[in-house]
């Protein structure tokens, strides 16, 4: 396909502080496999987000998916999160209008939930991390079991140890507080990557 990054994963996965753990994780992972991450919090906002978000995801040959977040958070008014299924609904839209060659998957937390929260996706099996690191090391080895790179789970860990003691002097080069910021994402991507070719051999 044209124009696709075959390196490339979108990674569809909500913003806030009780996922950060899955966050560092899932950059390690995907960056011990040779991958890279991209997500939306490359893109500003403003007008066109939408598109520059369609035009992204639609660049990359994986995404993954993370519907877990379905449970009211915590600030008034509480709510669900919706973005993850919305960005979800919009890539199998553009796959079936295009027969796109995209490779999607879809991660959970918890056994049998998908089927109740979204039964549109019923004959999907979505890979469960049960909401910890190791679990989603677990399921991108099975996921990506084809690929040419074939890290182990403590080669995984490792990394992540690493990245997540580096953040609080990337936050403090990016001039940022949170971990979801643009800046941080990217520095944070070639930090793993550069420490993933360093632990596992090729």
């Amino acid at each position: 396909m044209r124009g696709v990054s075959r390196n490339s994963v979108f990674l569809n996965i909500p913003y806030d502080d009780r996922y950060t753990n899955l966050y560092f994780a899932f950059i390690a992972g995907l960056c011990a496999f040779g991958l890279e991450p991209r997500a939306t919090l490359e893109v500003a906002n403003g007008e066109r987000r939408l598109d520059r978000i369609f035009t992204l995801m639609t660049s990359c040959h994986y995404s993954f998916h993370d519907l877990s977040r379905v449970q009211l958070d915590r600030s008034a008014p509480r709510t669900p999160r919706f973005n993850m299924p919305f960005e979800l609904g919009l890539l199998l839209g553009w796959q079936k209008a295009t027969a796109a060659q995209h490779t999607w998957v879809v991660f959970e937390s918890v056994k049998r939930r998908l089927p109740k929260s979204l039964s549109d996706l019923d004959g999907t099996d979505p890979q469960i991390h049960d909401g910890t690191a190791r679990g989603v090391f677990r399921e991108l080895s099975n996921v990506l079991v084809k690929s040419r790179n074939n890290p182990e789970l403590h080669h995984m860990n490792k990394i992540c140890r690493h990245i997540k003691m580096a953040s609080p002097l990337i936050m403090k080069s990016a001039g940022t507080k949170s971990v979801f910021g643009a800046r941080f994402f990217k520095q944070l991507v070639v930090l793993a990557t550069e420490y993933a070719e360093l632990t596992i051999p090729r």
